[in-house]
């Protein structure tokens, strides 16, 4: 099943077809199918919506016939029935197989993306939205022209970005990756041809984006002379980062790329119902 939503984005329809643990609070899930050989991927930070079915639903219900309208169809239709839609980083992409990699954050409130990645089985259905074509505006890593190095700042939602970034860059391209995550088992291997050094700050049982990551780089040597920055995790720290980056360090804001992944207290839908009221 393959709908056009618009000229450069579609729905992929795709299943389950392994799942593992990635450290202590990630689980990774390998998506396949025919239609997944059409998923245009930039890599870095590529993002998708992710659509999921309830539990006892056999597929994820999505008004793609609705076409460009789906969004207002889908939300018009009741939160009970409708898919759970979700924002993610595709962590890696196999062409050459249709698939895709997304790894998923057990996040303690155990929310429905949660739960649904907690249970999936090979053959699950699910849909993604993602590029048809090659088309940058859903990868917010774009270093200027003249970045002599990277900054990577992020939190565990942001950790697969980092990875697929990190996947990305040109070999021996410098950079300083600050990762923070709950525990140490959550701490991985990260290849990269870069010359990249990563620190992992572990948390432990201090609550996410409260000042752990800006307070370290407080403390931190930048990498090069006119550096790429990009921060991306719980809105809170990203925020912090990006005004200690720009307003202490002095960094250009052009050179300086910020998303906030999630924020402590609200839910995908409300940060959606906030945005679209807005």
């Amino acid at each position: 099943m393959t709908t056009a939503v618009a000229l450069r984005y579609r729905f992929h329809a795709a299943r389950v077809v392994a799942t593992r643990p990635v450290g202590a609070s990630l689980v990774r899930v390998t998506f396949g199918g025919d239609d997944l050989a059409g998923f245009a991927g930039g890599g870095r930070d590529q993002s998708v919506s992710l659509f999921l079915p309830h539990p006892g639903q056999d597929a994820p219900v999505v008004p793609i016939a609705a076409g460009e309208d789906w969004y207002a169809a889908w939300r018009a239709l009741d939160p009970a029935v409708r898919a759970v839609m979700r924002s993610y980083t595709i962590r890696a992409q196999r062409p050459d197989r249709a698939e895709v990699d997304v790894d998923f954050v057990r996040h303690g409130d155990g929310g429905p993306a949660t739960r649904w990645a907690g249970r999936a089985c090979p053959g699950d259905p699910v849909l993604l939205l993602g590029p048809a074509v090659a088309d940058d505006r859903s990868v917010r890593f774009q270093p200027p022209a003249g970045a002599d190095a990277v900054l990577l700042v992020a939190d565990e939602t942001a950790l697969p970005a980092v990875g697929g970034i990190l996947d990305w860059l040109p070999a021996g391209t410098p950079v300083r990756a600050f990762v923070e995550v709950p525990a140490a088992a959550d701490i991985q291997p990260l290849p990269t041809a870069a010359r990249a050094e990563v620190t992992w700050l572990v948390r432990g049982g201090t609550a996410p984006g409260t000042g752990l990551l800006a307070d370290t780089l407080r403390a931190a040597r930048l990498p090069g002379a006119t550096p790429y920055a990009w921060v991306a995790g719980e809105a809170g720290m990203v925020r912090a980062v990006r005004r200690h980056l720009v307003g202490e360090r002095g960094l250009d804001r052009r050179r300086v790329t910020f998303a906030g992944y999630w924020r402590r207290g609200a839910s995908e839908e409300d940060l959606r119902a906030e945005a679209a009221t807005a």
